[in-house]
């Protein structure tokens, strides 16, 4: 029997940069398996859940329009960059026997599926989990505004943010001891103290559809479980209760 849960359908944002674990650069199998393991445990636990993975460890499109390229360009070069990272964490998934599909923005047929709402839907309700890769498929738009649509679109009842620390802070608490942590911001909060927690189009997208941001520290064995259950460390971002 499945347990009792704060959230049943979530999304899962996990930026690139979570999958180097100490690289400089690119994938370590071993942190993609452990957070594979994490979200395994979740679906374990009877939520339905689905991912948006950044491209940051592979190709940031803002970087390299900021020393001279084409930011369309540099920004779809990040796009195929999600790609890559969603296909490596369906892998792991997989052998972890959580069945899963990578949907893109950007149709690839030989590869994965295109990206198609009601299917996706479906794919959940199955307790199948679903990567969401190529971003919205449109230039100038982040993975974390791609993470507020799909969320916003798959219903889910919560985004969570895996970030490199367990919430938001008044100031990076790995650079300043005195940063205190907030256990609750109203979506107003972030923008005025321009916290930088994800951009500003997709603190509105959340705004706008009542989806709760739970930021939590992806890095801590378990504790994507723990925020299910309502329990660990996080700062929850919604509307004033």
């Amino acid at each position: 029997m499945s347990e009792v849960l704060t959230y049943r359908r979530v999304l899962l944002k996990v930026s690139g940069e979570a999958l180097m674990g100490s690289r400089d650069y690119g994938l370590d199998p071993e942190m993609v398996v452990r957070i594979a393991g994490d979200v395994r445990d979740v679906v374990g636990l009877g939520a339905e859940v689905s991912l948006v993975i950044g491209g940051g460890n592979i190709f940031r499109g803002v970087s390299a329009a900021a020393a001279g390229m084409d930011r369309a360009q540099a920004d779809y070069m990040g796009m195929i960059a999600t790609v890559m990272n969603a296909l490596a964490m369906q892998g792991a998934l997989e052998k972890l026997g959580v069945a899963t599909r990578v949907q893109s923005a950007i149709p690839m047929a030989s590869i994965c599926e295109p990206y198609i709402r009601r299917r996706a839907v479906r794919h959940m309700e199955k307790g199948r989990v679903v990567i969401f890769a190529a971003g919205t498929g449109n230039p100038f738009f982040t993975t974390d505004t791609a993470a507020a649509l799909r969320a916003a679109e798959m219903g889910c009842q919560a985004l969570l943010k895996g970030t490199q620390v367990d919430g938001v802070y008044t100031a990076d608490p790995r650079k300043d001891a005195t940063a205190e942590r907030f256990a609750e911001l109203t979506y107003h909060d972030v923008l005025a103290r321009d916290l930088k927690v994800m951009d500003a189009s997709a603190i509105s997208l959340a705004r706008e559809n009542r989806l709760p941001i739970v930021v939590f520290n992806i890095h801590a064995p378990g504790a994507f479980a723990e925020v299910m259950r309502g329990r660990g460390r996080f700062t929850t971002i919604r509307e004033p209760q």
